[in-house]
């Protein structure tokens, strides 16, 4: 059985030239990602919903897009802006009590087509109906992408997968897409490192956060 595995594991080894054109690919599909005032309204959204009135900023998305969408939620708990990741089929079952007025719902979705996002998104409603939104897709043309507040394209990049369907170039540009939101949020707020340290007790970072900042 091993002999069996490192053949075919010999058969598909990747040179280091086929390496450098996987990053290069990845690379391009970053450097595509279409820049549009959705961006600085994306913002102002969540500065307005989150800091100005005391919402919470909303995560979800289904399989590889939901595990982006956790990503994105902690990051953004960790630099100030309270989030919370929510599951499209926990929301069924009970979880969607966690919505409450001046919530901002940022959903994730490759397809725009997510079927659990979409129900999401019209179940929100049933409990916050001018509850906004902000999608993140490769197709604004798409239900979820149409129905959002604010929609910011992806740029739909091909796959890097071989087979050209397992989420990979895609999920790269939806987390730097929650990057960019993440970080110009933190401008927006004026987030501090003294700030940084009061989320951050433990660990390297808090460490570094303490020495750099004015009470450090």
């Amino acid at each position: 059985m091993y002999g069996k595995y490192r053949t075919f594991a010999l058969k598909g080894q990747m040179t280091l030239q086929d390496i450098t054109h996987l990053l290069e690919q990845e690379a391009c599909a970053v450097r595509n990602i279409p820049i549009i005032p959705a961006y600085e309204e994306a913002v102002n959204l969540i500065v307005s919903h989150v800091h100005g009135r005391g919402g919470t900023l909303i995560t979800s998305g289904m399989g590889k897009a939901g595990q982006v969408a956790v990503n994105v939620s902690t990051t953004f708990s960790s630099t100030g802006t309270p989030s919370y990741f929510l599951h499209p089929s926990e929301a069924q079952h009970g979880d969607l009590g966690i919505l409450r007025p001046n919530d901002v719902l940022l959903l994730i979705s490759n397809s725009g087509k997510t079927r659990e996002l979409i129900e999401l998104l019209a179940l929100s409603r049933g409990i916050v109906p001018s509850i906004p939104s902000i999608a993140i897709t490769s197709n604004p043309d798409s239900p979820i992408g149409r129905e959002a507040t604010f929609c910011l394209p992806t740029g739909a990049p091909t796959e890097v997968c071989p087979l050209g369907l397992t989420p990979t170039t895609s999920t790269t540009v939806m987390m730097v897409i929650g990057d960019i939101l993440v970080v110009n949020t933190m401008h927006r707020i004026g987030f501090s490192n003294d700030d940084y340290a009061l989320r951050h007790h433990g660990g390297y970072l808090g460490q570094k956060s303490r020495s750099h900042g004015g009470n450090g």
